[in-house]
Formats: C-alpha cells, structure tokens, sequence
C-alpha cells in the first residue's frame, strides 16, 4: 500500500490540520529563546564577552529599543510599545493562521514570527528590556547589533514569507 508524502514546507492548503502545530511552533520557539537567554542571564554579567570564533562572540547586552538597537536611547515609552505592537501582530498572526492554517510555509513564517514576537514581549514585560547575546563581527564591517534567538526566528519568519509571496506569486 502507497501513502502519499506530505511535504514539510508546501503551500497547498491541507484539510483538517488546525491551528495546534503551528502555535506548537511558536511554543517551541518561546521556549528555546527563554531558556537561551536564562542560561545566558545566569552565566554572564552584563557587558561581558567570550570569544567563540574569529567572527563570533556570545556577549550579555541589553536592548530597550527595537531591532538594531533603534530607539534605545529614549526615556521608557518604548517599551510599552514594542510590548502593545508585539500584542497587536500576536493577535492579527492568530487570526490568519486561523483562516489559513492549511497553507504550511505561510503559517511556519507566522508561527515564526509569533514565537519571536513573544519571546521578546516576555523580556520587555519582565525585565523591561530584551536580552541580546548572539554577536556577530567581520573585520571590513564590525559588529552586527547583537541579537537573541527571537530575533532569529523573526527574521527565518520573514523571509519564508517573503519566499512563500514569491512563490505564489510566480503560479499567477
């Protein structure tokens, strides 16, 4: 008897799945970046580096501000809205995986996106900032922003968006 192999990362909606893997995703996502930077939290003091690479450090930084460090330098009110925005986009991403959980690489990108979304909300509401410690540096450029397992999954979210748009895209 031949059964028909799904594919991982396909487009074409599939009957019945619901929402449950896709907020699984999202969890797993949570959990990794919490805990990464727990381990992190408790390992390093702030501002203190160890070198893994020639190009690649694990440093604890703190972010009060959005991705590359914008608008870090302001009195507070940012952190109360990159946690409502973060809000705002968790609810408008349940509502599409809701409608469109049948379509994989689009609800991977969401569930993503929605995991990374979370996990950085979590650190603004505890700790009033988010926990940085991944630090990337090349001679010709410098250092890259630090950034943190969430800000990961954000950005593998994005551009598996991106990809499943242009796929479609290509199909009209």
């Amino acid at each position: 008897m031949a059964t028909k192999k799904k594919q991982l990362f396909s487009s074409a909606p599939q009957g019945g799945s619901g929402m449950m893997p896709w907020l699984g995703i999202a969890a797993i996502v949570i959990l990794i970046d919490q805990l990464t930077k727990i381990a992190i939290q408790k390992t390093f003091t702030f501002g203190e580096e160890k070198v893994i690479t020639s190009f690649f450090n694990l440093v604890l930084a703190y972010n009060k501000g959005a991705a590359f460090g914008f608008l870090q330098h302001q009195p507070g009110w940012q952190r109360y809205f990159f946690t409502g925005l973060a809000i705002i986009a968790v609810g408008f991403i349940l509502y599409m995986l809701k409608r469109h959980a049948g379509q994989r690489l689009f609800c991977w990108a969401l569930a993503l996106i929605m995991g990374g979304a979370i996990g950085n909300a979590i650190d603004r509401l505890a700790y009033g900032h988010v926990v940085d410690f991944l630090d990337f540096h090349l001679a010709a450029f410098g250092h890259f922003p630090a950034f943190n397992v969430a800000d990961s999954a954000i950005c593998v979210g994005a551009a598996l968006f991106v990809f499943d748009e242009l796929r479609r895209v290509s199909r009209q």
